[in-house]
């Protein structure tokens, strides 16, 4: 058995490490602390927003964004069933009726002729999700939600670092969330942030965030709200990969070109290409479809694990969920290009560690089981 390759591995240096060990020197552990104040401005300024408030997890960040949104009861939310399921279970426990859209074969993001069709009169906000490497086309989210009211919150957790026409991602939603979480391109173990321009809307959060204790009367409490705090000793590790998000984003993208310079000429598969419509692919992971031939994923996947190289399925989509279906959330739909996708998608190793030999050795593997 060879040594497992994983699908990610986070880069915590030894800058990374000193960072915590002063806060926590200082005693400054928990969810108060100067160490907070400054990621929540310095990442607000990267993002190219007015005002960030740190959360415990990307989907806490979605369930409080949209409480802010205070819709009514039952109204509904579009979001791509191709996706992680968080984001339907915060239009859920919000009340909302969530709506389901197809995704693009070529970008893997929300299939816009399909959003357009799914707005009726009860549409009242959609969840923009940047999916995988290319971001969505804003532009003509913007418009489509601009004509139909729509309020946009958009879901930039995997997008950090990415920009839309030279604007970076997560600065265009009324309210826009990034995850934290371990293999993100900056992590704090787990974590989340909700950015927005609206000063209502970030106080909002942070009550919301801490348990909504009262203005006057501490434990007088003003709304239902959650403990969903961030630990200064988190911020402290968030404030020192900030300081290298450039060097992060160009490994990246040097990972991803690798494997698809290695992998394009292979006729069984599709590959994210390195640039669509003009836009970078920030390759947050490598993905790997197999086309309709007689080798199945699960296969695949079976015989890398054998040879060292552990891969995961892409998102399940939503109207497939277990929990979905036996609660009858969903009407009976069908998302070929979603369906699709889930079906037939993995992705391979491609933390900023993996060392080129470890890349090659994927790639070749690939290339002798597929063929």
């Amino acid at each position: 058995m060879h040594k497992i390759i994983p699908v990610s591995r986070p880069r915590i240096t030894t800058a990374d490490a000193k960072s915590v060990y002063k806060v926590v020197k200082k005693g400054w552990v928990s969810s108060s602390g100067e160490e907070i104040i400054n990621f929540e401005k310095k990442f607000a300024k990267l993002l190219g927003r007015k005002f960030a408030a740190t959360v415990s997890n990307g989907t806490a960040a979605l369930e409080i964004a949209l409480k802010i949104l205070n819709l009514k009861h039952n109204s509904e939310v579009i979001i791509p069933t191709f996706n992680i399921i968080s984001a339907a279970l915060a239009v859920v426990k919000n009340n909302l009726k969530p709506v389901l859209v197809d995704s693009c074969l070529v970008s893997w993001n929300m299939c816009l002729k399909d959003f357009e069709k799914k707005i009726t009169k009860k549409t009242k906000a959609v969840i923009v999700t940047h999916t995988y490497g290319f971001p969505c086309d804003m532009d003509e989210i913007i418009k489509i939600c601009r004509k139909n009211k729509i309020i946009i919150i958009e879901d930039a957790a995997e997008m950090v670092g990415q920009t839309y026409k030279g604007r970076p991602c997560g600065s265009f939603g009324e309210i826009s969330i990034v995850s934290l979480y371990a293999n993100k391109h900056i992590t704090t173990g787990e974590g989340g942030m909700i950015l927005t321009n609206k000063r209502k809307i970030h106080e909002k959060a942070c009550s919301l965030r801490n348990l909504s204790f009262g203005t006057k009367n501490r434990f007088n409490h003003d709304d239902i709200g959650w403990n969903y705090r961030f630990t200064n000793m988190q911020a402290a590790l968030g404030l020192s990969q900030l300081k290298r998000i450039k060097k992060i984003i160009a490994a990246k993208r040097e990972i991803g070109e690798y494997y698809y310079n290695q992998l394009k000429n292979n006729n069984k598969i599709i590959l994210h290409p390195p640039t669509l419509n003009n836009e970078k692919n920030i390759y947050w992971i490598f993905g790997v479809v197999m086309k309709k031939n007689k080798i199945k994923k699960k296969d695949v996947i079976k015989k890398l694990l054998k040879m060292g190289i552990q891969c995961r399925d892409f998102f399940w989509p939503m109207h497939q969920q277990k929990v979905f279906i036996k609660s009858k959330i969903f009407k009976k739909e069908i998302f070929p290009v979603a369906e699709f996708l889930s079906k037939n998608g993995f992705y391979i190793p491609t933390g900023i560690n993996i060392a080129k030999k470890e890349m090659k050795y994927i790639a070749d593997s690939i290339n002798s089981i597929v063929k």
